[in-house]
């Protein structure tokens, strides 16, 4: 059992940082995952993800990768740097192997297509 599924199992919803630098896509996401999350917080770039998790200490980010100022693999990075038990979840239009092996390296946990969003909620729901 995951940590996600635990923590819905005993009832606790998710605080859950989304970074993307599209607001219809912030959106998108949000919607699809509203009823498993206590609360939802956005940014649109990399270089704001580190100041949001500062402030609002998500259970879980869901990061893009290619964003203007800073990429979501430079972001992560950075982060995990600073707090190593951060959970971040690469979700990405880009759906290649070595973009994958690079999020897993700069230490995301998974990675998800935004073309199929339904495993956002496996990873945040009861299994």
């Amino acid at each position: 059992m995951s940590f996600y599924s635990s923590k819905r199992m005993r009832g606790e919803l998710m605080k859950v940082l989304i970074v993307d630098d599209s607001e219809p896509m912030r959106r998108m996401i949000n919607t699809f995952i509203a009823d498993l999350t206590t609360e939802i917080f956005e940014c649109a770039d990399g270089s704001e993800a580190l100041d949001a998790y500062d402030q609002h200490q998500p259970d879980l980010i869901l990061m893009d990768l290619k964003m203007s100022t800073m990429d979501g693999l430079a972001a992560t990075k950075q982060i995990k740097r600073i707090y190593p038990l951060a959970r971040i979840v690469i979700v990405s239009q880009w759906d290649d192997l070595e973009l994958h092996e690079a999020a897993r390296r700069a230490g995301a946990e998974a990675c998800v297509g935004k073309s199929n969003l339904e495993p956002l909620r496996q990873i945040l729901g009861p299994k």
